[in-house]
Order: structure tokens, then sequence, then C-alpha cells
């Protein structure tokens, strides 16, 4: 049987669409991700960027692999239904957690998210695979938006540097162009969300986010989990996150050390 927060209808759209959104997944824990973020942002990490050119209006926030320094990451990512809930969507025995992200859009940030693939930044290969997107504030046109199906394209999509626009690896022939999924009349999923809410979607999923015109901030958490299937690889260049001195080799499972097994059945 599921998690109580799933239906098999839920596992079968994920499976099929490589999307779908959980109501409710950190509502209990909404007030202590903020409080997280708003450590985080007060304690930035060595990976925090401001992703706003000059001149740019608003503020456009984000950090990623905080979750040993900042208590309040920890305790959820540890004792949230998420790791089950990640099992039961990937189709997987265990859980392993990836890394966790915090994006923080302030108020009248016209800049959007641009369209992108997690998995070719990672060092990570394998279909079991789930980020969590999460907004802690409600959100309507600045929600997540996902391309159904993309993460069964045949090519990734070429991974750029969000605010330099320059390609991040050398290789591009290994990858398809950047498409413009609204005037390509891609199907296109985006769901208005309360807080605790989550987006769940494949680390092979083309998605994006308009920017944010609204006067309320959008504050969003993700945390990135992998299967049984995931695997090591090498990268052609360095990989976003870095995690410099891992040690492990291709084809190697993550080293639990470092990436600590969430859930297992």
């Amino acid at each position: 049987m599921p998690h109580p927060l799933l239906t098999q209808a839920d596992i079968d759209a994920f499976q099929r669409d490589g999307v779908v959104v959980i109501r409710g997944l950190w509502a209990d824990q909404v007030d202590q991700l903020r409080a997280g973020i708003d450590r985080n942002m007060a304690e930035p990490g060595p990976y925090a960027a401001e992703n706003l050119k000059e001149g740019e209006a608003g503020r456009f926030f984000d950090d990623y692999c905080n979750w040993q320094r900042i208590p309040e990451f920890e305790e959820v990512i540890r004792t949230s239904a998420a790791a089950e809930v990640a099992a039961d969507l990937m189709q997987s025995d265990s859980a392993q957690l990836f890394h966790d992200h915090v994006l923080v859009k302030e108020p009248g940030t016209s800049k959007p998210t641009p369209w992108h693939q997690d998995a070719p930044y990672y060092f990570v290969s394998g279909r079991q695979t789930v980020s969590f997107w999460s907004p802690l504030d409600p959100v309507t046109d600045a929600t997540l938006r996902c391309v159904a199906g993309s993460h069964k394209w045949d090519k990734p999509v070429l991974p750029t540097r969000w605010l330099s626009e320059e390609n991040f690896y050398p290789d591009e022939d290994a990858y398809m162009p950047v498409p413009d999924p609204d005037a390509e009349g891609m199907t296109v999923l985006e769901y208005p969300m309360a807080p605790g809410d989550a987006v769940a979607f494949n680390f092979d999923i083309l998605h994006g986010a308009r920017g944010n015109e609204r006067a309320e901030r959008r504050r969003a958490f993700s945390l990135r989990l992998v299967g049984d299937d995931a695997r090591y690889v090498t990268r052609p260049g360095r990989t976003s996150p870095p995690f410099p001195g891992h040690g492990m080799q291709d084809g190697q499972r993550l080293r639990e050390d470092w990436f600590p097994i969430l859930f297992r059945r």
C-alpha cells in the first residue's frame, strides 16, 4: 500500500509524466522550514548565489547542501514522510538523500528560473530519482512548471549557467538545445499551491518558473533523493553541486556517510 499521502494514481502519474503534486507533504513543518530558510539567508553557505544581473529588480537567492549545518532542515529531512513518499513514487526499496536546495524570489523579481533538467548537472545516473519542490508561501504564477514526459527524451537538455547563460560543459553535441515549451506546444504542468504542498518530479524533467511579480515573497525548499538504481557517473566538468573530494568511482552507489539512506523497506 502506498503512503497515505499518495494514491496509486499518483504513482502511476509520476511514472508516466515524471511529475505529480503531493498536497500537504510538509504542511506540519512549514514554520520549521521557514525558520531554516531565514537562518540560511542570514548565514549563506559556500554555494550561495544571487541570480540577478546588475539593474534587474528584486532578489533571486539560492543555496544548497546545508542540511548538516541547519538543524531545521535536518530534522524535517529525517523525520518527515518525504523519504517514504519518494520511495513509493520511484518504486524503489530505498530512498537516499542527495541534497537540499533553497530558492527565494523576493517581491518584484521578474527574472524567471530558466528551463532546465537537473540530471545533467548531477553526478548521478539512474531512473529512480525524485525532487520535491515545496513553496512556503502561497503560489499561483510563480509556481514550478514541468514538461510532462520530458524524463523520457532520448537526449538530455544542454545545461547552462543561470547568470552568464554559458554552456555548463564543453561537449555541446551530447545535448539537445534548451527548448521553449510554450512556443513549441509542449504539455506544461503547473499547480497553484499552498505552503507545504510539493511538486515531485524526476531529475530528468524539464522545468522552470516564472518571475515573482507579486507583493509577497516566494520561498521554496527542495529536497533531492535517489533510489535503488542510482549510481555515480563522471561528467565532463565540475558538477553542481560539486561535492569535492567524494572519492567515488563510476558505477558505485553514492557513499552513505555523505548521502544517508533515509528510508528502507
